[in-house]
C-alpha cells in the first residue's frame, strides 16, 4: 500500500507554530517513517460509533451522532457512514471507497435523505467542508505517499504528552493535489514507538487559515491502535473560528460485514 490517513479514525494532531521554512527535497529517512505509518495495521471489519460535537467560535454546541462501518477489499478500503442524530439530519449517508492504486482516483458519496438524493464528491469539491464540520471531504480518505515530499522539520524530533515524536513536513508534490486536497502544506507528529501520527498542523489553500487537530485519547483495541477523541481547530492567524471534537465509543473489529453494506442502494437505504 502507498497510501496514509491524515486525519479519520485512527489519527490525529495539534500545536501552535509559525510558517515553517519548507525544504522540497524528498529525505528517504522521512518517507521511510511515513512507510511505516502506512504501514501498521488500522484493522478490518470495523464497526463504531462516533459523536461528532460542532462548537462555534461562541462556543456554541450542536451534537451529531453516527454509526460507521469499513471493510477491506484486497488493499482497498470501504468505508460508510450513517447520521443518527439529530432528526433533521437523520439518515443522511457517506459513502467512501478509498483505492490502493494511485491512478483510480477514490469515490465518494453522500446521500441527503430530505431530498432523496445521491451525489458524488467530485474530485475538485473534495476540499469542501464534510457537514459543516472542521474536516474536508479530502480528510475522509488516504492520501498517496507518491503525492508528496517528506522531509524533517528543524527540530526533526520533539515530547508530546511524554511520548518521543519525529516532527515531518509533507509538501504536495503538485498544484492539483493542493487543490484537491485543500492544504498547501502539513506537520505531522509521529509518534516513535508506535508509528501513530498524534498531532499535526495543516496550511489552507486559501486565506490565513490553519488545522490543528489532536488525538486526546488514543487506545489500543484487538491490537489495533484507534483514536478514540480527536479535536480538530480551525484559526484564522492566532484566532480559532470553529471547532469539531470527534469521540469514537462501542469499537469492534472482526466484524461480520458483507460488501453488499458498501453499495449506493445501501447507502440510500439507510440502517
Amino acid at each position: 500500500m502507498r497510501k496514509f490517513l491524515f486525519l479519520f479514525l485512527t489519527l490525529g494532531i495539534v500545536i501552535g507554530i509559525s510558517s515553517p521554512g519548507i525544504s522540497l527535497a524528498d529525505d528517504p529517512k522521512a518517507r521511510d517513517i511515513m512507510q511505516k505509518v502506512e504501514d501498521r495495521d488500522n484493522g478490518d471489519n470495523m464497526t463504531a460509533r462516533m459523536e461528532m460535537i460542532l462548537i462555534d467560535k461562541k462556543n456554541k454546541r450542536r451534537i451529531r451522532k453516527l454509526r460507521v462501518f469499513s471493510k477491506d477489499k484486497g488493499e482497498d478500503t470501504y468505508k460508510l457512514m450513517f447520521f443518527i442524530h439529530p432528526s433533521d439530519i437523520k439518515d443522511t449517508g457517506f459513502l467512501n471507497y478509498d483505492y490502493d492504486d494511485p491512478d483510480n482516483d477514490d469515490e465518494q458519496w453522500l446521500y441527503l435523505p430530505a431530498l432523496k438524493k445521491t451525489k458524488r464528491i467530485a474530485t475538485n469539491d473534495k476540499s469542501g467542508s464534510f457537514m459543516g464540520s472542521d474536516l474536508n471531504y479530502s480528510d475522509m480518505t488516504k492520501r498517496d505517499l507518491e503525492d508528496f515530499d517528506f522531509s524533517f522539520y528543524q527540530t526533526k524530533e520533539t515530547v508530546v504528552n511524554g511520548w518521543k515524536c519525529w516532527l515531518i513536513l509533507a509538501n504536495p508534490k503538485t498544484k492539483a493535489v493542493i487543490d484537491e486536497t485543500g492544504y498547501q502544506k502539513s506537520l505531522l507528529f509521529v509518534r516513535q514507538d508506535n508509528d501513530v501520527i498524534i498531532r499535526s498542523v495543516m496550511w489552507e489553500e486559501r486565506g490565513d487559515y490553519k488545522k490543528f487537530m489532536e488525538v486526546k485519547q488514543l487506545d489500543l483495541i484487538d491490537g489495533i491502535w484507534v483514536a478514540s477523541e480527536i479535536h480538530v481547530t480551525r484559526k484564522k492567524g492566532n484566532i480559532p473560528v470553529h471547532k469539531t471534537e470527534l469521540k469514537f465509543s462501542d469499537v469492534k473489529f472482526n466484524q461480520e460485514l458483507t460488501y453488499d453494506l458498501f453499495t449506493l442502494r445501501r447507502l440510500e437505504k439507510g440502517l
